[in-house]
């Protein structure tokens, strides 16, 4: 290969690369200061802005409300794809309250119980900065998503639940707002009622979890009415009262679908997004995905996860 085709071939294979870094800018600001805590927000944008309406994706890290962070590596794909596609793209720091915190369990629910409830509420108040930024960022209030991985995708799904079900938390966000979309990796809505019943009708819902999960609890765990109900049991009340969902039911794999899917499944969101928020679609689909050449370790749980 003489010089010239040489240059020919490295302008090729690597110009979607450079033009992905010339395309998308990333910025970070302060959203809120609670507990003597600065949560930052990181924004992914497109250059051209221009005056079209944009949708918005919140993303929330997971890490059991111990640990983790909103620009982990294993974002990445996620956060850019879409933001390539001309979302504006937020990933959130939020409280973490079950850091030195003992194993939750039947018995010992209230320091997770206290951990969702601050990562709810500081993904309200993401929520109501950006809201307060519309403009700036050129958002269509009527497309605002949230999207979470493990104690992330817990937060987005108890988040929903609280605004549509008129819970107090929820008075932090306007009255008339409403979250389009809820994309769930390995999450759960933790109740004290039973399988939570919406008052008024969520948003559609995209849901990956593993029959193996023992985590965060594919059907629930419960003591009484008490407990963590998985994304099975979710979608059990989602078709009794014909929600629109789409279920990635992922046979015998544990807690590693809350981040594998977030760089393997990247169309079939975008496909989720543009079918049941775009074109508000009233699918209700259980998928059973089995891929047997995938092996994960499926022993994770609190007890191990919280030492």
């Amino acid at each position: 290969m003489n010089r010239l085709n040489t240059l020919f071939f490295i302008i090729i294979f690597f110009a979607p690369f450079l033009l992905f870094g010339q395309n998308i800018r990333k910025e970070t600001t302060t959203y809120a200061v609670k507990d003597g805590q600065e949560l930052k927000m990181d924004i992914y944008t497109s250059n051209d802005i221009g005056k079209v309406k944009k949708p918005c994706l919140i993303f929330v890290f997971g890490g059991g409300f111990k640990e983790g962070s909103r620009d982990a590596k294993i974002y990445h794909d996620y956060l850019q794809y879409f933001a390539e596609r001309k979302f504006v793209v937020i990933s959130i720091d939020y409280r973490l309250g079950m850091k030195g915190q003992k194993p939750p369990g039947p018995l010992n629910t209230k320091p997770l119980r206290n951990a969702i409830d601050l990562a709810v509420s500081d993904l309200y108040s993401a929520t109501n900065y950006v809201l307060a930024h519309v403009d700036t960022w050129n958002i269509d209030t009527q497309h605002i998503l949230i999207s979470g991985s493990s104690a992330g995708a817990i937060t987005v799904l108890q988040a929903d639940y609280s605004e549509r079900d008129n819970k107090p938390i929820a008075d932090m966000l306007p009255e008339t707002f409403h979250y389009s979309g809820v994309i769930s990796f390995a999450g759960g809505i933790f109740s004290t009622e039973g399988l939570p019943s919406y008052t008024q009708k969520p948003a559609p819902t995209l849901f990956f979890h593993g029959s193996a999960d023992k985590l965060v609890p594919y059907d629930n765990t419960r003591l009484f009415k008490t407990g963590m109900f998985g994304s099975k049991s979710l979608t059990r009340r989602f078709r009794q009262e014909g929600y629109p969902y789409l279920f990635y039911s992922m046979e015998d794999i544990g807690h590693a679908v809350a981040e594998y899917p977030i760089q393997d499944f990247l169309p079939e969101i975008e496909n989720f997004i543009t079918d049941f928020v775009f074109d508000r679609k009233q699918w209700m689909i259980d998928i059973r995905f089995k891929d047997k050449l995938r092996q994960t370790d499926n022993s994770i749980d609190p007890s191990s996860y919280y030492n």
